[in-house]
């Protein structure tokens, strides 16, 4: 068994904040983009890139 501390992790593409691996993204961790499914669904993923466009 792996100790936590040793488990890959990612940045989520909604949020920024990075998660870890999980035994239920086992089979597809290479697609995995978002931390949780509320990020997955959330339109910031979509629109972040073009705010920060319209702030600068």
């Amino acid at each position: 068994m792996r100790k936590k501390a040793y488990l890959p992790s990612k940045t989520c593409a909604a949020c920024g904040l990075p998660f870890n691996w999980r035994k239920k993204w086992a089979r597809d961790w290479e697609a995995v983009k978002y931390c949780s499914e509320r990020c997955r669904r959330s339109p910031r993923a979509l629109t972040s890139d073009k705010d920060e466009a319209r702030t600068s």
